[in-house]
């Protein structure tokens, strides 16, 4: 009975403090938080894709400060491991879920269908359905930028490319890094490496050996490490790297790169699914909107090359100037696109030739 009654004084004491009344707001903000949670597939500071990402979860994270309340999960294989990641998220109460690796779409698909109550955005892939959106960006318009550096800044007219997976997304990029280099050295010549994994960077490494062991004299990616710059840099030659802005990895040998801008998208569709206006769809972000963009150049990119890169670059924006249009020839010279025509968002999402110029195979 005494235990009820100093309880009761401590209670009244607290309450002429204010405290009482404090603690309650506390606890009604932690229940009103929105969740929102990242799967990535590499580490959130790679340096590369992974890190571009989590960069967009903090953009949310600071647009929404104390409403929101954000979380990772790295390093998820594109296994069956992913389902399990996902379904702990939706028990610590998750609302929305990006999924950032082609390899979680059927994952996403399945859980799409069994939490209906849920938000899922898978980057990358094409299944939708209700609560499933997918999105990506036209990083292929940034890709082409990046590869007129590699161009301009070979001496031999051939350069390396890094790539992860044959699969219609990586073989687009490296044909429009092709062209790109093309753009500004007509006759060059670009060598693939598959390394069959997104993020490795001792297996990025060993391709950027095999490629200047091979002739190679620039070198750049589509996968997210920058082991390949820092080779690169060891060995003074320029690098073209991809996702984020890799200069402190390679300061002499930077070149530039392509950039996403994920919290243009994030931070709408976050919003979106905290105020009920959420609807799926398929967004593919530009330079127009922001998504996409290029990294600062590195010390080799001379002011000729600059303007060259700018010059193409407006046009993409102001819609002048689209790399994918015909006529375009594949590796064999067959003729893949007829002059005029200009490839869609569907066919890119296709894509399974190599233009002419590239040394490798379409299928890995």
């Amino acid at each position: 009975m005494r235990r009820k009654y100093v309880l009761a004084g401590l209670v009244a004491a607290l309450a002429a403090t204010g405290l009482v009344l404090a603690a309650a707001g506390s606890a009604t903000s932690e229940q009103t938080t929105f969740k929102a949670a990242w799967i990535y597939v590499g580490p959130h500071n790679d340096g590369g894709w992974s890190q571009a990402h989590d960069n967009g979860r903090l953009a949310v994270q600071k647009a929404l400060g104390s409403k929101v309340k954000t979380t990772y999960k790295e390093l998820v294989p594109e296994g069956p491991q992913v389902s399990q990641v996902i379904e702990s998220l939706i028990r610590d109460g998750n609302k929305i879920i990006f999924a950032t690796s082609f390899g979680y779409q059927s994952a996403m698909v399945a859980a799409a269908k069994k939490h209906p109550d849920v938000y899922f955005e898978m980057a990358t892939g094409t299944a939708t359905s209700k609560n499933l959106a997918e999105y990506f960006g036209a990083s292929e318009d940034a890709i082409y930028l990046s590869g007129m550096a590699a161009g301009a800044a070979t001496k031999k007219g051939t350069i390396g490319y890094i790539v992860p997976f044959p699969i219609p997304e990586v073989i687009r990029h490296a044909n429009a890094f092709v062209l790109g280099a093309q753009a500004l050295r007509p006759n060059a010549k670009v060598r693939l490496v598959w390394t069959h994994s997104w993020f490795d960077p001792k297996k990025e490494r060993q391709a950027a050996e095999s490629l200047v062991a091979a002739g190679v004299d620039v070198l750049g990616q589509n996968v997210d490490s920058p082991s390949a710059g820092q080779y690169a840099q060891s060995k003074k030659i320029p690098w073209v790297g991809y996702n984020s802005d890799a200069r402190k990895f390679a300061p002499t040998s930077w070149l530039t790169a392509a950039l996403y801008d994920w919290g243009v998208y994030y931070v709408p569709r976050v919003k979106a699914a905290m105020n009920g206006t959420w609807k799926t769809g398929f967004y593919y972000g530009d330079m127009k909107d922001g998504l996409i963009g290029l990294a600062p150049f590195g010390p080799k990119v001379t002011a000729k090359t600059k303007a060259a890169i700018n010059a193409k670059k407006k046009g993409l924006i102001n819609g002048t100037f689209y790399e994918f249009t015909g006529p375009l020839y594949d590796q064999k010279g067959k003729l893949q696109v007829p002059k005029g025509k200009k490839l869609t968002v569907k066919e890119l999402y296709a894509m399974s030739w190599l233009v002419k110029g590239t040394i490798g195979s379409p299928k890995g």
